[in-house]
């Protein structure tokens, strides 16, 4: 799976909110924490909050936290906010003996959706991700 910049800032953010004390952070807090240029800051905090998964207040003591806990929002939920619902690829047009490799494909993407929906911004913060399920 290749992440973009923005997905990976995006994940990085969300993190230093979910290891944040209760109340407000400002965004040139996280933008020094986790070196994310603060315009680029600026517009993926906007894209998460309008999304449901961040609160925002304005002014002087003002800043985001997220709208739920933090074991209540998964990797899986702010990648899709910043990239969209992943759409699969069609490999099934490969010839002969190639073309079980379409379904190693499909399987790789599952299991990455799976893995990324049980981790949890907690997780992340806590500094101790699930052990991954056998399925």
């Amino acid at each position: 799976m290749r992440t973009s910049a923005r997905t990976q800032y995006a994940l990085r953010a969300a993190a230093e909110l979910a290891a944040a004390p209760p109340g407000p952070v400002s965004a040139e807090r996280i933008a020094a924490a986790q070196g994310i240029p603060r315009k680029f800051l600026d517009n993926i905090l906007l894209q998460l909050r309008r999304a449901g998964l961040l609160n925002s207040q304005r002014g002087p003591d003002g800043g985001y936290w997220l709208a739920r806990p933090a074991d209540q929002i998964t990797l899986a939920d702010v990648i899709t906010v910043v990239e969209g619902v992943p759409q699969g690829d069609d490999h099934g047009g490969y010839p002969g003996v190639a073309r079980p490799l379409a379904e190693v494909w499909s399987a790789l993407r599952d299991h990455e959706e799976t893995l990324l929906s049980e981790i949890t911004l907690a997780h992340v913060a806590r500094g101790s991700l699930p052990m991954p399920s056998d399925g």
